[in-house]
This record gives structure tokens, C-alpha cells and sequence, in this order.
């Protein structure tokens, strides 16, 4: 058996000295004793796998909805995507591999149910009630929701490390402050990783399942240089005829560029600024990030993304489904904030304890698999459901 000390001193002779080291840990916010065969961020990211947020990941919405079809992606196969992505790019630039993953694996957890539309509905419903984002409910999870481990804390008491991953963890849909956490000094490379592993992998995918959808055109797809050079690729590769190999080879090419490009791009920054610390990169960090692509490639990935949001996202059958949704998350939180024995027993009770009440709601409906809410709107308003 390899014991914990011998993986952490692996770690210190494998890992670039801008890494994180799991044996150099700020530690958790509720002292535990070490593992005897895991590090610090192996725990976190096994905590993380077993929790019931991360379960319910598999109910919920990433473009399409639950109940469109079995083989669109949801947030636990794009978390599970992300992972692996993250991990790849880690291991090439000599990173920690578990601090990626867990961050990756835990990403995610705070989304509400019906995808993006679902989250802005909550933000309008929470706006004058102290706010909500899909990453500080993240956090929120992982810090206080989750209940595996009382009474010696609630959480999962993650390491600083990837509770501060997940601070910063940014997207252009969320922009998080959290109480308890500095934000003055940058992300980590693990968390940087992680963020574009999660642009990556959803840039991928998402024209995967637009395509498979019928929704996004070929035609409208090539809009995209980054897409046509994949198509390209592709199609010299792949025999005439074979549509499903030909996607699928599409969508790997996509993925391989954006990955090749990271890197090279982000190996030629670390080489010119010469790191030889974390806190060389937080201090950095907190300027520009360090991982990013290369400034011709950033401008083919956004216009990837411009592509996706016109011809795909904004489809009136993707938005016919997202404004129905947010019409249940609405109809939904105005019955539980005025009616909130409606809701089960602990959430109740966190309101007797003097727990504000939009807060436990807007908890209640945030952790809902999509077709959950869908039952529970159907037993506050169909007249034939119980």
C-alpha cells in the first residue's frame, strides 16, 4: 500500500513548483485527521462524487431538457466531461490532477434545474433577497447544505483549495463573491484549468448535440472558422455516408483544438514569466489570467460561441422549452414563499428556526432535478395531480 505521505512526497518531485501540492494544503475549515491513503484534495474530490448534489446532476438540464432524449448531454455527463478535460490539460502542464478534478466534479452543483433559464429566473426571484448564482450555490452546497457529516460539521468541509476554486471559477454567466474567502488574490492554475475545461467542453458539445438535435444546420454551423477547420478535418477522415462517425469526429477534432491551443499558449506564458511559486501565480492571477488561449484562437472561439448562441440557444424550440421552464421556477417560488408548509418538513423547520424564508426557498427549488420540478408544479396547480 502506497500511504498518503509517500503519494504527497510523489507529488513534490512530479508537480511544476506553481502547482498546488496537496501536502502544502491551507487545510479545512473543520480539522480532520489525514487519510492514511488519500491526499487532502483525493478526499475532496471522493466527498464531492458521493454527495446528493452530485446525484442529482444527472436530472438536470444542460441545453436540451431532461425528457428530450437519452443521448443529450445533462450537467453530470458535461461535469463528467469537464473532469476529464480538466485532468488532461493538468497532467500536460504539470498540475495537480485531483485539485482539477474535484473543483470540475463540484462545478456545477449549485445549478438550479432547467439550465441557464432556470438560473436567471432565480436571480430575478432572488434579486432583492440577497442574490443567487449558480456557483456561490455551489459553494453553499458543499459548505452548509450538505449534511453527511453531522454534528461534527455541516458541508463536506472541502480544503481552502478547492472551496477557493470554486470562487473562482468564472464564466460569463456568473461573477461570484463569497463571505470567508479573499478574493483579492488570483485563482490557482488548477482553478484556471478547470474554468476552460468547462468552455471547452461545453463549446464541444454543445454543437454535438445541436447537430444530433437537427436544430443547428450544418451550414449554419460553418459560420465558424473553428468549426469549418473541424469539419475539415473531419471529412478527410471519415468516409462518405457516415454522418454519425463524421459528428462525432467533428466534435473530437473541436475538442483537440481548443486543448493543443491552451496549452501551447499557457506553456509559452509560464516559460516567459517564470513562476517559481503559487503565490507567483496568485499574485499574477489577480491581474490577467495565466491559462488562455492564444489571442488569433480566443477570437475563433468566440465566434464558436456567437454561432452557438444565434443558431442554436436562441432557436425558438430551445427557447420555447426555456420560457416554459422559467414560468414553472416563477409559479413555483411565489406558492412556496407565501405557502411554505408546502414544502417538506426540513425546510420548514429551517423557517421556524428564524431562516429567511426566500433563502430556504430558492434552496428547495435550486437543488430540483428538472423533472422533479415538474412533478412538484404539477401537484401545486394541476387539479388531477396528488
Amino acid at each position: 500500500m502506497i500511504p498518503r505521505a509517500q503519494l504527497e512526497a510523489l507529488e513534490d518531485s512530479a508537480l511544476a513548483p506553481y502547482a498546488m501540492h496537496a501536502g502544502k494544503s491551507v487545510g479545512r475549515a473543520f480539522p480532520e485527521d489525514e487519510h492514511p491513503y488519500r491526499t487532502c484534495f483525493q478526499r475532496d474530490r471522493d466527498r464531492i462524487i458521493h454527495c446528493a448534489a452530485f446525484r442529482r446532476l444527472e436530472y438536470k438540464t444542460q441545453v436540451f431538457l431532461n425528457w428530450q432524449g437519452d443521448h443529450f448531454r445533462t450537467r453530470l455527463t458535461h461535469t463528467i466531461e469537464v473532469a476529464q478535460a480538466a485532468r488532461t490539460i493538468a497532467r500536460a502542464l504539470a498540475l495537480n490532477e485531483d485539485l482539477c478534478e474535484a473543483i470540475s466534479l463540484a462545478h456545477d452543483l449549485g445549478h438550479t434545474p432547467f439550465g441557464h433559464a432556470g438560473e436567471h429566473a432565480m436571480r430575478d426571484l432572488m434579486r432583492d433577497h440577497g442574490g443567487y448564482e449558480h456557483n456561490g450555490q455551489s459553494l453553499r452546497i458543499v459548505d452548509t447544505l450538505e449534511r453527511h457529516y453531522l454534528p461534527r460539521f455541516a458541508g463536506l468541509n472541502l480544503t481552502h483549495e478547492v472551496r477557493h476554486g470554486l470562487m473562482k471559477h468564472v464564466t460569463d454567466y456568473d461573477k461570484p463573491l463569497f463571505k470567508g474567502l479573499t478574493t483579492r488574490e488570483g485563482p490557482s492554475l488548477e482553478a484556471q484549468v478547470a474554468n476552460y475545461a468547462d468552455e471547452i467542453s461545453y463549446n464541444s458539445h454543445d454543437v454535438d448535440d445541436g447537430l444530433y438535435s437537427g436544430l443547428l444546420k450544418p451550414e449554419a454551423a460553418r459560420e465558424s472558422e473553428l468549426f469549418r477547420e473541424a469539419e475539415d478535418h473531419a471529412r478527410a477522415n471519415v468516409p462518405a455516408g457516415e454522418e454519425d462517425l463524421l459528428r462525432y469526429q467533428i466534435v473530437r477534432r473541436l475538442k483537440d483544438l481548443q486543448v493543443t491551443d491552451l496549452l501551447q499558449h499557457t506553456s509559452q506564458r509560464l516559460a516567459r514569466e517564470g513562476f517559481t511559486s503559487v503565490q507567483d501565480v496568485l499574485a499574477y492571477a489577480g491581474k490577467e489570467p495565466v491559462v488562455d488561449f492564444s489571442p488569433a484562437f480566443k477570437a475563433k472561439v468566440k465566434s464558436l460561441k456567437l454561432m452557438l448562441f444565434h443558431k442554436l440557444y436562441m432557436h425558438r424550440t430551445v427557447r420555447r422549452g426555456m420560457e416554459k421552464s422559467t414560468r414553472f421556477m416563477k409559479a413555483m417560488f411565489e406558492r412556496y414563499v407565501s405557502e411554505p408548509y408546502l414544502m417538506p418538513g426540513g425546510f420548514v423547520k429551517r423557517i421556524e428556526a428564524r431562516e429567511r424564508t426566500h433563502r430556504v426557498v430558492c434552496d428547495y427549488i435550486a437543488g430540483m432535478t428538472d423533472r422533479y420540478a415538474l412533478e412538484q408544479y404539477k401537484k401545486l396547480f394541476d387539479p388531477d395531480t396528488w
